[in-house]
């Protein structure tokens, strides 16, 4: 067998064949192909947090952008029941908190791509709750960027509460990225407080003139530019719209309670009541409308639909 090899290899044509595939050869294809792989996948991911600051996930993805290596980064995933026939009412408060605390994260100036936040519905991917033996809902799992989860990797839901402030800093504490929880700020009280003395402007025709002529162009401008269609991601200018609606609400209630309550001229208080009612109906509709627009199948209206 030796002499038959050595016939071969003896032979210039098969020598010079065997040489040239040798050189050919690309060193490390094994590692190659893995940094592709990865390359990939962190690009994918970055595509998805672009779009929204927490990621859908079904079971095919968790397995593919979660569990498989390889992977650099840490993904924080929230397991959770948000279908409304799961009547999970702390699955959609802690849902609020994580929203938060992921647009605190995507909008920051320290944002990269070692951390993604994401998100598994029951009714997307049951399969992973069986996988992970998992049969509660919320839950709160970091996956590190290298190893498996520890213990400590799982959110102490049930003792801590669910806050934003708290999961950043458990977030700290398992992947030392700090972030900082930014939540839209709320002018309600102070509104409805400076109003409560300054009424004045009711009686202002030309301001009510000016509102009916703008109000109609202002609703399309919204409804077009600052309103997410989806119920899982909202636009920075959307929380403000939805702060300046409940603060009209609010106002409206304050004039409706100021007309039950003040001893002045009848007239004027019919007058401060059908403001203020009209204020909590129109703004209120409003709202409602919004929430038709990103809670698809809802099936309530008042005046208003998107």
């Amino acid at each position: 067998m030796a002499s038959v090899w050595y016939k071969w290899l003896a032979n210039p044509a098969v020598l010079g064949v065997f040489l040239l595939i040798l050189v050919c050869l690309p060193p490390g294809g094994g590692q190659k192909k893995k940094e592709n792989l990865l390359s990939e996948k962190v690009e994918q991911m970055m595509e998805w947090s672009s779009r929204r600051s927490v990621i859908r996930m079904n079971g095919d993805k968790f397995r593919r952008f979660v569990k498989a290596p390889p992977r650099n980064y840490s993904v924080i995933v929230m397991f959770t029941a948000l279908q409304p026939q799961r009547q999970c009412s702390v699955c959609r408060q802690a849902n609020e908190e994580y929203q938060v605390l992921a647009n605190s994260w995507r909008y920051s100036s320290a944002f990269s791509n070692k951390l993604f936040f994401t998100v598994v519905d029951y009714d997307e991917g049951a399969d992973v709750f069986q996988q992970l033996n998992m049969n509660s809902a919320p839950t709160f799992m970091h996956f590190p960027a290298k190893g498996k989860p520890k213990r400590a990797d799982t959110f102490d839901l049930q003792r801590i509460g669910f806050a934003s402030e708290q999961l950043a800093k458990w977030i700290a504490d398992r992947t030392d990225v700090q972030i900082r929880v930014f939540r839209p700020p709320n002018y309600s009280g102070t509104i409805a407080l400076a109003l409560r003395n300054n009424l004045e402007f009711i009686y202002n025709k030309t301001g009510w003139a000016m509102a009916a002529l703008v109000m109609p162009l202002m609703w399309n401008h919204i409804r077009v530019s600052y309103i997410h269609g989806s119920s899982q991601a909202q636009f920075v200018a959307e929380s403000h719209i939805i702060l300046l609606l409940n603060a009209a609400i609010t106002m409206g209630m304050v004039l409706l309670n100021e007309a039950a309550t003040s001893k002045g001229d009848v007239g004027k208080r019919r007058i401060i009541c059908l403001v203020g009612l009209g204020l909590v109906v129109f703004f209120f509709s409003f709202l409602l409308s919004i929430f038709r627009s990103k809670y698809h199948g809802y099936p309530y209206r008042q005046l208003l639909d998107w």
